[in-house]
């Protein structure tokens, strides 16, 4: 092998080195959290508007968040990294394999979470930019230092920082706050159990391996079909308090009927097998309440765009 040809293979090893890094940072932020960022923040500016806000304030409130979420995620992954080494569902994250240090992922948290605040600050206000520090603060703290670990009902005071972005969309736009977005807030809250703890059940040999006390791996099914019933009825309850409120349209009250109308419907199946002795698939409640979320939001966003 002559001199050019090694020293092909050394570039072409360190752009291989170099992508895996960014790739292995980039799961860090939990991406498929960042999208759900997206799906709850924009609509909420269009409403927040009454039609389309300023596209560069939509930008740059989406960069923050996603910073923000990012941060949160990373810190996450930083403290769970001993028990994500007991879980197959999350054993190939980059701090359990090694491909990211400890002490980097650290910094890179810290950066992310400050980086955030300064980006909101200068480009929306200061009370987006406050909400988001509080966002990160739960998530860390109150969900993963806290409760996470001690309380089955984990997820649902801890998935409070999932509702923050409803908060920070809308106080991007306004530079305050109002009765929608929290509606919005209490809709995120009650969505975010019966969307958890389908996932549970499904890796409920994770959690009880990891000594994670998930509802999921904690009670058996017919206990937690009846409570992810329960709080898909809320959902959707909470979801129709926003027509009379934020004055929506047909688009959005025709599409909160008939999507929640069908969460609804899949949560009692959840609850219909487990009553008759049944295999469980807790994954198509799951992935039903993420399509529910985006639909939802997709009709918060169109509504204020019509005439009726």
């Amino acid at each position: 092998m002559d001199i050019t040809t090694t020293r092909a293979s050394e570039v072409t090893a360190t752009r291989q080195s170099i992508g895996r890094t960014v790739r292995a940072y980039i799961i860090l932020t939990k991406p498929r959290v960042l999208e759900l960022l997206l799906v709850t923040t924009v609509p909420v500016m269009i409403l927040a508007q009454n039609g389309m806000p300023n596209l560069w304030l939509v930008l740059a409130t989406v960069i923050g968040g996603a910073m923000s979420a990012g941060s949160a995620a990373t810190f996450n992954m930083y403290i769970d990294r001993d028990i994500d080494a007991h879980m197959h569902r999350t054993e190939n994250r980059p701090l359990v394999t090694g491909e990211v240090s400890p002490r980097g992922a650290l910094i890179f948290a810290w950066t992310l979470a400050a980086a955030s605040t300064v980006w909101l600050l200068l480009t929306t206000n200061w009370l987006a930019a406050t909400l988001s520090v509080v966002a990160i603060f739960f998530y860390v703290v109150i969900y993963t230092i806290i409760l996470k670990r001690r309380t089955e009902q984990n997820i649902v005071w801890g998935g409070i920082a999932g509702c923050f972005p409803v908060l920070i969309g809308w106080s991007a736009v306004t530079g305050s706050l109002d009765w929608p977005p929290f509606i919005l807030f209490l809709l995120v809250f009650l969505w975010t159990p019966p969307h958890y703890w389908p996932l549970s059940m499904k890796y409920k040999g994770d959690y009880q391996e990891a000594d994670v006390p998930m509802l999921g791996a904690t009670r058996d099914g017919l206990q937690v079909g009846l409570q992810v019933i329960l709080y898909a009825w809320a959902t959707v309850a909470s979801s129709l308090l926003l027509v009379p409120v934020a004055g929506m349209g047909l688009v959005y009250t025709v599409s909160a009927v008939v999507f929640g109308g069908w969460f609804i419907f899949e949560s009692h199946v959840l609850y219909a097998r487990a009553v008759r002795g049944e295999q469980i698939k807790p994954m198509r409640v799951f992935h039903a309440s993420i399509t529910y979320l985006t639909l939802l939001f997709l009709a918060i966003a169109i509504d204020p765009l019509l005439p009726f």
